[in-house]
């Protein structure tokens, strides 16, 4: 069980004066300059003067009673595709390297400064977002915590981000989610993810995969951290998350799509999962879900991600290709062969999905899958392009499937699940009911994640 503080424990920590923010700073800083640790690979950008600065700040503000938030004096992590202000953002890559720094801060990020939280430095990931694994060849790539000697991925794109939380270098993370990237690292660090709706936070100042799709969320120890990250990056007034009762919550367990090729460890852990929630008084019914199986369809020619993204990067590639990740330069290039009739067809069917996919889940609270279908594998199995292709798409698969119908969903950890591997339970609703969600999620989380007595 992860027995790290939550920001809510830090919180009364800092206002009970059992702690200063100067404290939780030098220690995070510590953790990741530390030889033996994933520092240098969780991270690609350190502000150790500027933290201080600000915990000093913050330290002094609560001690005169004016400190701006509950949270105040908190460190956290903001993954490379942020702007922030005076900073350039190379979103995991080296082609952007002399891009001009950034005049302003992205909103979200904004809004977490104006709350007090300390930023520690901007977290390593997937070049440009492209890719559920966490690799990367220029920064070099962080190690899951399970089975670290081993050498398993971290999951990304937010690979950085959920490390740096796994390993008490920041106690949270800020992340992007366009078909899991918060959620896929948080189930393989035995983290909590959160992918909210995708409007609920303002995507300006980050740099985009795709605007169809991307969404800003937490990756953080527990789904009440990550309900009060996102309350703050959404600018609504921060209330804590009264969990729901799970007697006679109705959920519904996908058997299309979902449930495929699942790796013995995940299937193991999610059965207990159902099992234990079952046992708490949920209602749990296995039934199709007609609509994911048109997902791979919709996305046959790489989707709105590869449209969009070459839109983005057409002129770039042209430039400075030979400084790509050549398995992220290659998916980007596949949005080339797509035409206008293929795009406008790619809304229209996604339109539908959406509106058919609503409909289904109004009769259920929630939907429950394994967040991911595999466990990490280790980083050395990946060096094959046919491996590496084969692993990404199954640990994007299910997530995908959130983003596809615009939904909001979040990640918990699955422990005591007969498995000591890291297993995520997505618990995933319509639009707009994100704060419902995450009340059935901690309730979930008090089931699932906690250790069997």
């Amino acid at each position: 069980m992860n027995t790290a503080p939550s920001l809510m424990q830090l919180s009364t920590d800092l206002a009970a004066g059992r702690t200063t923010s100067e404290t939780l700073v030098e220690d995070c800083l510590a953790r990741i300059a530390d030889p033996a640790g994933e520092g240098a690979r969780a991270f690609i950008a350190v502000a150790p003067d500027k933290a201080r600065a600000v915990a000093r700040a913050m330290d002094l503000l609560r001690g005169a009673g004016a400190a701006p938030s509950p949270f105040a004096g908190i460190p956290i992590s903001v993954k490379d595709l942020f702007d922030m202000t005076g900073e350039v953002t190379t979103a995991g890559s080296r082609v952007l390297a002399d891009a001009p720094p950034a005049t302003r801060d992205a909103p979200a990020i904004a809004r977490l400064r104006r709350a007090g939280f300390v930023v520690i430095g901007r977290t390593n990931m997937t070049e440009f977002a492209y890719s559920g694994l966490g690799l990367n060849p220029h920064y070099g790539t962080p190690r899951s915590v399970w089975r670290r000697a081993e050498e398993r991925i971290p999951g990304g794109s937010s690979s950085g981000a959920a490390v740096s939380v796994a390993d008490g270098m920041a106690h949270g993370a800020i992340g992007t989610d366009t078909g899991g990237s918060c959620r896929i690292p948080a189930a393989f660090n035995g983290l909590a993810g959160f992918k909210p709706t995708a409007r609920r936070v303002p995507l300006e100042g980050a740099l985009p995969l795709t605007a169809a799709l991307d969404s800003i969320g937490p990756i953080a120890r527990t789904v009440a951290c990550c309900a009060a990250l996102d309350s703050v990056m959404a600018s609504e007034p921060f209330a804590a998350l009264d969990p729901l009762s799970l007697k006679g919550l109705r959920f519904l367990v996908p058997t299309t799509v979902a449930l495929e090729h699942l790796d013995a460890e995940v299937a193991t852990a999610f059965a207990s999962a159902l099992r234990r929630l079952s046992a708490a008084g949920a209602r749990i019914e296995e039934a199709p879900f007609p609509e994911f199986d048109d997902v791979a369809t919709i996305n046959a020619k790489g989707g709105f991600t590869a449209a969009d993204s070459y839109a983005w990067h057409a002129s770039l590639l042209e430039k400075s290709e030979a400084g790509y990740d050549p398995r992220v330069a290659v998916r980007i290039r596949r949005g080339a062969g797509q035409t206008a009739a293929d795009y406008i067809q790619l809304i229209a069917s996604r339109r539908s999905l959406i509106e058919r996919a609503a409909r289904r889940l109004a009769t259920v609270d929630a939907v429950l899958m394994p967040s991911v279908a595999m466990v990490p594998p280790r980083i050395a199995d990946l060096a094959d392009d046919e491996a590496f292709a084969r692993a990404n798409l199954l640990s994007l698969r299910n997530a995908t499937l959130i983003n596809m119908i615009d939904g909001c969903a979040i990640s918990v950890p699955v422990r005591d699940g007969g498995t000591d591997a890291p297993v995520g339970l997505t618990i995933a609703g319509a639009t707009g009911l994100d704060r419902r969600i995450l009340a059935i999620a901690a309730a979930a989380e008090a089931v699932v994640s906690q250790a069997l007595a």
